[in-house]
């Protein structure tokens, strides 16, 4: 393809009929789609036409000057980012400019080091329920046992405590349910979240479950409002976003703040730890070098903070399991300005979806791509541990990195070295 005046575009089909039916495929089921096209075109292509244009950027390099670009050359509150119906409005997923810096200046005080520290105990002993109530009976049984489920059951109750502490730990269980029915919509094909207001719907579903989850945050809010603020520990999120003069977050931000952070570090990270712990069991030697380093660190005394740095293995095996398996093949941002890549130009208003899929697996950068091998991650060269970095964005990068990459990898290297020490 050729852009007006010699200008330069990415590769891409040519026919109309051929752009449409990818199209509607990309937004159905993205990871073939990418796949196929990436063997055609290159890990960077151009699909539609006009107002219908997306660019698909996997290549390592294309994705250093997409990222490379200034917050003010793209849009995240824009149609094709349907979570926006989720996440509410003022979500730091859809937030562009000085509302985006605002906020998110106002949530990162929530993932400081010395708060992750925090929890590392209290994830180690949801890591021992687990254990004890859903894997112990089994393994001693003898049976197979779905571990998604049971890895949402453990990230969840790490997730509420880590966000409300022991207020709404009862709720837990409504909590998911609620989280679980807007997964479920966000799974849905594209053509299907077509915005109305139809009531009886699936979507007037998703909307009342969105409002019992404001009214929960509310009550909770309520409640801590009325205890004095030396009886309460502030190691939790929902503390730090009630601290206005320090966060200035509105009533209506908050809400969807904690809405956002759940619903990203929930079903995603269940999902990557129920893919690490399978890639691990199914790659011979693997499980057991992770049995041998859980069982020389952790030991039989408290899991802290001092315990981490000391996991690289358990840390190698989450990095290429995200390398592999990233909780979304892409992410989409749309160009206001045009945007450079290699010779090419993606023209402004093009929804730019950077893929993590593809770049995770491009055998220019991943020695046998579709092998686990989280050796690779041990001791690069500085060539290739740079060439990593370029490649490895299942968080994304730059000021768009999302907030809680700190916690997930943190809660998924010391669940996946409990278990394989237990």
């Amino acid at each position: 393809m050729q852009r007006a005046r010699g200008v330069p575009s990415l590769p891409g089909p040519s026919g109309l009929g051929e752009n449409v039916g990818l199209l509607r495929r990309l937004l159905d089921e993205p990871i073939p789609v990418l796949d196929e096209c990436a063997a055609r075109f290159g890990r960077s292509f151009l699909l539609g036409a006009g107002p219908a244009r997306i660019a698909v950027v996997g290549d390592p390099a294309h994705l250093d000057e997409v990222f490379a670009e200034p917050s003010t050359s793209y849009r995240w509150g824009h149609a094709l980012n349907v979570i926006g119906f989720i996440v509410g409005p003022t979500s730091l997923i859809v937030s562009d400019g000085d509302d985006h810096h605002r906020r998110r200046s106002a949530v990162q005080p929530a993932f400081a080091r010395r708060r992750l520290d925090g929890w590392i105990p209290m994830i180690a002993a949801e890591a021992d329920r687990v254990i004890d109530e859903h894997l112990g009976p089994v393994l001693r049984r003898g049976g197979a046992l779905d571990l998604y489920p049971v890895g949402k059951d453990l990230v969840l109750a790490i997730t509420v405590k880590a966000f409300f502490g022991n207020g709404l730990e009862h709720r837990t269980a409504e909590i998911g349910e609620i989280f679980d029915e807007l997964q479920a919509y966000l799974e849905l094909p594209a053509a299907r979240q077509v915005p109305h207001r139809i009531p009886g719907t699936r979507r007037a579903r998703v909307r009342a479950a969105r409002g019992r989850f404001d009214r929960l945050v509310d009550d909770e809010v309520a409640r801590r409002r009325a205890t004095p603020s030396a009886d309460r520990d502030g190691t939790d999120l929902l503390d730090v976003f009630l601290d206005e003069a320090a966060s200035g977050l509105s009533g209506a931000e908050v809400h969807d703040q904690v809405n956002t952070l759940i619903g990203a570090g929930y079903n995603t990270t269940a999902a990557t730890l129920a893919w690490t712990v399978h890639r691990a069991l199914a790659t011979p030697g693997v499980w057991a070098r992770l049995r041998d380093e859980a069982r020389a660190v952790l030991g039989e005394g408290p899991v802290d903070a001092a315990s981490l740095p000391d996991l690289p293995y358990a840390s190698a095996v989450v990095h290429e399991a995200l390398r592999l398996h990233p909780a979304g093949a892409v992410a989409p941002r749309v160009a206001v300005v045009d945007v450079t890549v290699g010779d090419a130009v993606i023209p402004r208003r093009t929804a730019i979806l950077w893929s993590p899929h593809l770049a995770g697996r491009d055998p220019s950068v991943w020695r046998e791509p579709l092998r686990f091998d989280p050796d690779r991650h041990l001791d690069p060269t500085a060539e290739e541990r740079a060439a990593m970095d370029a490649a490895w964005v299942p968080f994304g990068r730059g000021p768009r990195r999302c907030i809680g990459f700190a916690l997930a990898q943190m809660e998924l290297t010391l669940v996946l070295a409990r278990w394989a020490q237990r």
